[in-house]
């Protein structure tokens, strides 16, 4: 699975892209303009708690993008943990996943 890595890239998904809220996940789609293999950035804030809960969330994440069929080609997707990401299992998030990605059309 590509990833997003750079800071150049996150920046242009948030200032480019739309966000989409569920309370398992919140997510930013930007199409590219290039047209080229989509990549995913996985991301759990601080605020959220220590690493162990970030880190949960981060896999569950992962694994629910993994059941949606992402990356998508033409997208760059940024998935965003919420408090219930850590305690839901994955086809859940990943159900969710689909709606928002279905809202965004992608």
């Amino acid at each position: 699975m590509k990833t997003i890595k750079s800071r150049r890239d996150f920046e242009r998904v948030f200032s480019q892209g739309r966000g989409y809220n569920d309370s398992y996940l919140r997510i930013r789609v930007a199409p590219l303009d290039e047209g080229g293999p989509g990549r995913v950035a996985f991301v759990a804030a601080k605020r959220l708690g220590n690493a162990v809960f970030r880190n949960r969330c981060k896999r569950v994440l992962r694994e629910s993008a993994r059941l949606a069929g992402l990356p998508r080609d033409g997208y760059d997707v940024i998935l965003l943990s919420t408090y219930r990401t850590h305690d839901s299992s994955p086809e859940q998030v990943s159900g969710a996943l689909r709606r928002l990605l279905g809202k965004a059309g992608v």
